[in-house]
Formats: structure tokens, sequence, C-alpha cells
């Protein structure tokens, strides 16, 4: 695998999504995505995190990706793997696994 882990960010709200219908909320996505990731690539290093876009948030880049979400220039829950889109609105899989396969992520293919 690659010398750097990649870095997951989910951005969303408690508020579903008004163009997302039926989608999971932003924390939902969250954490059915850590489950999906543990699940296909066991053992392997990432970190995640969710960012509450209207909590208090930490830092300026936090607080420019909340306000682009806020603007509607992206959907929300908005995942980012090391600084790239991978989703937003409704999530899907592939795209996310395609990014860390793409970082030398390996499938468990047991699963």
């Amino acid at each position: 695998m690659g010398q750097m882990k990649p870095m997951i960010e989910i951005y969303g709200t408690a508020v579903i999504c008004a163009s997302c219908v039926n989608a999971p909320s932003s924390k939902d996505t969250y954490e059915w995505l850590q489950a999906a990731i543990n699940r296909k690539y066991p053992n392997q290093a990432y970190d995640i995190r969710y960012v509450d876009i209207e909590g208090p948030i930490e830092n300026e880049r936090d607080q420019d990706y909340a306000t682009r979400i806020q603007e509607d220039e992206f959907f929300y829950p908005l995942v980012l793997i090391n600084n790239e889109v991978v989703g937003e609105g409704y999530v899907q899989l592939k795209p996310v696994f395609s990014a860390l396969e793409k970082m030398g992520f390996t499938p468990d293919e047991t699963v």
C-alpha cells in the first residue's frame, strides 16, 4: 500500500438533503461508509472524520467546505478522499472504492 493512509472526510448535517429523497443522513452515511470500507478492505489503514457543517467548525478549510455546501455548490453529505470529491448527495460505494484502490487498497475477495 502507498506510504500515506487516505483521509476520508464526510461533510454534512443531521438534516437530510432536501433533494436527496430516501437517502440516509450524513451521519448515517459516515457510519455506513466506515463499515463498508472495513468489510471490503480489512486491516488497511485510513483515517475518517465527520464534519457537521452546522456545528462548531474548527478550521478555515472545513468552514470553506461548509459554506460551499450551504451555498448549494455541493450537495451533502459531501465525501472527500485526500481532498478529492468522490461523492455528494446520494453517495455510492463504487467511486469511493475506486479511489481507495487507486491508492493501493486491496479488496478482500471473500467479501
